[in-house]
């Protein structure tokens, strides 16, 4: 779940730190906390804070009631339900 950001001078790139995971590509069974968290970072970055907080407390949210977790959390969720609870809480 762990997020990444390379900041340069003039650009920066927000990503998941685990790569692309070609053993699930395809099969809805990735847990997209980290892409979530990348884009957290993204909005930090753009000065976008409250932002940036309202996602995070979704997030937190949704893991702390195990609203559709994934399964590598012990969860019966999958991708996109996950995803979907997202923006629920937004």
């Amino acid at each position: 779940m762990a997020p990444g950001a390379n900041i340069g001078d003039r650009v920066a790139i927000f990503e998941a730190v685990h790569g692309s995971a070609p053993d699930i590509a395809d099969k809805n069974i990735a847990n997209p906390i980290s892409l979530f968290l990348a884009s957290a970072l993204m909005l930090d970055h753009l000065n976008l804070g409250h932002r940036a907080k309202s996602l995070r407390d979704a997030i937190r949210d949704a893991l702390q009631k195990r609203d559709r977790v994934t399964a590598d959390l012990g969860g019966e969720g999958s991708t996109a339900e996950f995803t979907d609870a997202i923006p629920e809480r937004l």
